[in-house]
């Protein structure tokens, strides 16, 4: 059985959860007091456990998912400039984290950072994502690579969805907008708190 080292308002934590719903592998988790305990900081987050192999940094755990449970390679594509494409987006997903996710931690877990400034750096990534999207949709696609959902939505998707948490709001990227709904109604999906499920 998987085991993830879990705290479930982490965005890091969801992406993983949501992409073994989508893998449809089972998993337990193991509850993590990230706030207020801030267990996290002798427990890094997130952390999985996969037949006794333990590995930390949420895209690294994304690609190792994928090749191991996903038969089909469509979530890290095997083409080399498809796949190089995806790794490209890890670096945003990265960035999304320093900006995006440092805003909400400053605005619900009281986090001491230049919230200001982590705003108005995500709104930059969040234009160069509206305008990547908006280009890939005159083509016919709606994904960030291809035409079809791959790791580089999973690792980007929680910390977009979530930025209004942090006092970014997606008004101005109406691209975006359509990529969230688009990532909620994908067959597997699951909700956390912040990010809602679908009506049926």
């Amino acid at each position: 059985m998987i085991r993830l080292l879990n705290y479930e308002l982490s965005g890091d934590c969801y992406k993983l959860r949501l992409f073994m719903h989508f893998l449809r592998v089972e998993y337990e988790t193991v509850a993590v007091d990230f706030y207020p305990g801030r267990e996290h900081e002798s427990a890094q987050l997130p952390v999985l456990d996969d037949g006794g192999s333990r590995l930390r940094d949420s895209e690294a755990i994304l690609v190792h998912l994928a090749s191991r449970y996903d038969s089909k390679g469509m979530w890290f594509p095997i083409e080399p400039v498809a796949r190089a494409q995806v790794a490209r987006w890890f670096a945003i997903a990265r960035d999304l984290t320093r900006t995006a996710s440092a805003a909400r931690l400053h605005d619900v877990f009281g986090y001491e950072l230049d919230v200001r400034s982590a705003r108005r750096a995500a709104r930059t990534i969040f234009r160069l994502v509206d305008d990547h999207l908006a280009e890939s949709e005159i083509e016919g696609r709606h994904w960030l690579v291809g035409e079809t959902p791959t790791l580089a939505d999973i690792a980007c998707f929680p910390d977009i969805a979530l930025s209004h948490e942090g006092g970014i709001a997606h008004d101005d990227f109406p691209a975006i907008r359509r990529w969230l709904d688009a990532m909620r109604y994908l067959d597997g999906f699951v909700a956390m708190p912040g990010i809602l499920a679908p009506p049926r």
